[in-house]
């Protein structure tokens, strides 16, 4: 899974100069793909990917599975090129196998965030997003819409 080398090109020409609606055009493209997306169904972002974890986080899922932090981090975390905390294995030790997380109410921030694509100035996330659509069959929707819709506008502008 992978998004087009067009629909990239027309990204980055977004990126680089956003229309002036943007983030009201992605929000409807998110919400409207994601009413139709049943992520249980797929998991890929748990089986594939790790967050990066805050202190905030580390602290709430040690708490929720009753251990203290050094024995969570021991068993659970490791540190990446970046200096970030991730989880050691993937998928996640905490996806379930009918997709469920277990700490679903205490999961960390960037899975509650996950897949970015209903955040303001959606430009400036657009590398992100690109990278995430290997991932999230979704998000590869969501670009493809979005080059529908705002490919038009560029194509009107560059008149």
């Amino acid at each position: 899974m992978s998004v087009s080398s067009s629909v990239k090109k027309t990204m980055y020409d977004i990126k680089n100069r956003p229309p002036e609606k943007l983030d009201l055009m992605v929000q409807a493209i998110h919400e409207k793909v994601f009413s139709e997306t049943d992520c249980l169904k797929c998991a890929r972002c748990c089986k594939e990917i790790s967050p990066i974890m805050y202190r905030h986080d580390i602290l709430r899922l040690a708490k929720a599975v009753k251990m203290n932090l050094e024995t969570f981090v021991d068993k659970y975390l490791t540190i990446d090129k970046d200096e970030d905390y991730v989880f050691k294995s993937k998928p996640c030790p905490f996806l379930s196998s009918d997709n469920w997380c277990d700490v679903y109410d205490d999961r960390p921030t960037a899975c509650r965030e996950y897949p970015h694509t209903d955040r303001r100035r959606f430009h400036q996330l657009i590398d992100l997003s690109i990278k995430n659509a290997d991932v999230c069959p979704a998000v590869e929707e969501i670009l493809e819409k979005l080059v529908k819709v705002a490919g038009k506008d560029l194509a009107f502008r560059r008149r």
